[in-house]
């Protein structure tokens, strides 16, 4: 059976991440070594909010892909409602939000949602109505938040390994069920002398000296980041081939046999790297 999509995101300018996904996406597709169709993206954003948006919209019509775009900044300025806070309780107008996507999307069948670069939370009920899968770069149980955040948390913990991993969408922040994953080393020829370089820093001081520009921070997101396609594309394949299911929001194998601690692609990842 097909394996149908609902692609979620809040879009990204040429030669971005969220581009080079869906692109990776669709000619998998077609080139038939995978069995999905892409059913929607869906953005919440309008055209017109943004010119990074625009260009992501523009490039998934042009793959034949119907576009559904419903502004949360008009929506929440409608209504009067304060911006969510991190480690905070989620405004009242976001449960209203995305009761409103529901209806938009309800008429689109999808088996799982894939959320690339979706910048809001999902509320409680609207991540349990679907299986929503959401990409993070830090390995099942690493640091939380945007991968800045993640780099910074990394740095100064002196963390030997990272990975980048897919997880269930819940109303937690990066921490839903894992789905599947893959590790890396954060040592090595190109990193050790970064290491070496910055002696007992810690990352509050680096990022007021140098800010994301410098080299060690520059080289573990190179290297986490050449993993982000790949994953989400093992993660994909995974799905349509029947090694991986959701069912009552339970990340299960084929047999039906519950994955817990999620499927480990790494060496599927390493393989696509090299």
């Amino acid at each position: 059976m097909t394996l149908r999509l609902g692609w979620f995101s809040t879009g990204g300018g040429e030669g971005s991440q969220r581009q080079r996904l869906l692109t990776a996406t669709v000619e998998l597709i077609r080139r038939g070594e995978m069995d999905a169709e892409i059913a929607f993206v869906f953005c919440n954003r309008e055209r017109g909010e943004q010119d990074a948006t625009d260009s992501f919209l523009k490039l998934a019509e042009s793959y034949g892909i119907p576009c559904i775009t419903f502004s949360s900044r008009q929506f929440r300025r409608d209504r009067g409602g304060a911006l969510s806070q991190p480690g905070q309780p989620l405004p009242p107008w976001r449960a209203e939000y995305d009761a409103e996507v529901a209806k938009l999307i309800a008429e689109r069948p999808f088996d799982v949602g894939v959320l690339i670069g979706y910048m809001l939370i999902f509320t409680p009920e609207m991540a349990a109505r679907y299986p929503f899968i959401n990409l993070h770069p830090a390995q099942p149980g690493g640091p939380v938040g945007t991968w800045q955040q993640v780099i910074w948390e990394l740095i100064d913990a002196r963390t030997k390994h990272s990975g980048v991993m897919i997880h269930l969408a819940t109303d937690e922040l990066d921490r839903g069920p894992v789905v599947s994953y893959c590790t890396y080393s954060l040592h090595g020829e190109a990193l050790d002398p970064l290491w070496d370089g910055i002696g007992e820093s810690s990352a509050d001081e680096l990022r007021e000296n140098a800010g994301e520009d410098h080299p060690l921070f520059q080289e573990i997101r190179r290297t986490g980041a050449a993993r982000e396609l790949p994953v989400v594309i093992a993660t994909l394949q995974a799905f349509a081939r029947g090694r991986l299911l959701v069912e009552d929001q339970q990340v299960v194998d084929a047999l039906g046999n519950a994955l817990p601690g999620g499927l480990d692609l790494t060496a599927e990842v390493e393989a696509a790297i090299a």
